[in-house]
């Protein structure tokens, strides 16, 4: 349900993350004399949750929104709200059931329309499994030019979509759709969960550790990809990444107790991570080595295929990430790296860690311990090369 980064503007001669990028990206025009479809991507200067405003606009923005009308903090049977920042709104009914509410949404980040709408999806659907509940239903939200851009491609865009909410077991029920010369697709989603067991962002505690069940790097790769420089096997492996669903993930990190979660998506590992620490007033130290990596793309990142949306990642955690300057350069761009569709971001507590870790790699994830929460300064993050022994 939160906003991300925006932009996604790169050079592949550089390797600086700091710093706006210098060249404007434009929308391509695209006619009906076209004798072929555009790529995606090249309609948009964004691409997935790189598209999305940064977190310290937004941050700013709703300090300004302090005291609005029904925009209070959570209270009564409003579990999770707006003041709470957290993946998706809960609504507690009765004792055993809870609405979850979220809606996502974006620019195309691949060239298929199909798996565009797959991705979509599965992003939307993500805040409901981090919340721990199970999507009931959904609706589709479309941008689409009224002219020029074949209407078909847009229903490939919907049936990819539906195929993905078809898995997660979620109806879509209608949608609404809109004239707009950038394209966008997402969905608003509600689910249902058990207030008892809800996953929220403010209860990590020191001695938590932290599992991430998604390898990082989509958001170079969508760069790289825009700009015509993605292997095909690389842009395989991160559309497979971003396709699956966290509902797996989600059942188990119940199912061991974990009670603090969040899903990674625009904000970057690190900007996800510090979000949960400043709500949970806690610290945290990450080892680099540890976190798993997308196929590609530490080498996407040292070509410099660096979105707008990670600049500005970089530049909000600038004071709240120590990055050991140890730490490979290509893989601090991805500990910040805007992600579309990630994994879940799950603090685990110590005993029963080792065993969520088996049930997900059980499933196939590639998840990893890759740090634990500690007591300090509310927000910070330490990122270290490795673990110690």
């Amino acid at each position: 349900m939160e906003a991300g980064p925006s932009g996604t503007q790169a050079s592949p001669v550089t390797r600086s993350v700091a710093g706006p990028a210098r060249h404007p990206a434009t929308v391509a025009n695209v006619t009906a004399e076209q004798t072929h479809a555009p790529r995606l991507t090249s309609l948009s200067p964004g691409a997935g949750c790189a598209c999305k405003l940064p977190l310290a606009k937004l941050e700013q923005l709703f300090a300004g929104l302090q005291g609005a009308p029904a925009m209070g903090p959570a209270a009564g049977d409003l579990l999770v709200g707006a003041a709470e920042g957290d993946d998706a709104a809960v609504l507690r009914l009765d004792d055993e059931r809870a609405l979850v509410l979220t809606t996502d949404f974006f620019t195309p980040i691949v060239d298929d329309p199909g798996d565009w709408g797959r991705i979509a999806a599965a992003n939307a659907l993500s805040d409901v499994y981090a919340m721990g509940g199970r999507p009931l239903f959904a609706v589709n939200l479309a941008a689409w030019p009224g002219e020029g851009l074949d209407l078909a491609i847009l229903g490939q865009v919907l049936r990819g979509g539906a195929e993905v909410a078809a898995q997660a077991g979620c109806f879509v029920a209608g949608g609404h759709t809109i004239d707009d010369p950038v394209p966008k697709y997402g969905l608003a989603v509600t689910g249902l969960a058990d207030p008892a067991r809800l996953m929220t962002i403010d209860r990590a505690t020191p001695g938590d550790q932290l599992i991430l069940t998604k390898a990082i790097g989509t958001g170079v790769v969508a760069t790289a990809l825009k700009h015509g420089q993605a292997p095909e096997d690389v842009i395989t492996a991160a559309v497979a990444s971003m396709t699956l669903l966290n509902a797996g993930a989600s059942q188990a990190a119940l199912q061991a107790g974990v009670i603090a979660a969040t899903d990674v998506t625009g904000f970057g590992l690190l900007g996800h991570l510090h979000r949960m620490l400043a709500a949970s007033q806690t610290a945290a130290r990450i080892h680099a080595a540890s976190v798993p990596l997308l196929p590609g793309a530490a080498e996407l990142a040292a070509a410099g295929f660096i979105s707008g949306g990670t600049r500005a990642n970089t530049e909000r955690m600038r004071g709240f990430a120590a990055v050991d300057p140890a730490v490979p350069a290509e893989v601090a761009v991805l500990l910040h790296d805007a992600q579309t569709s990630g994994g879940l971001l799950l603090a685990a507590p110590p005993a029963g860690a080792p065993a969520l870790l088996d049930a997900l790699r059980a499933q196939g994830l590639p998840a990893a311990l890759i740090g634990d929460i500690v007591a300090g300064a509310s927000g910070h993050v330490d990122v270290y090369p490795a673990r110690s022994e």
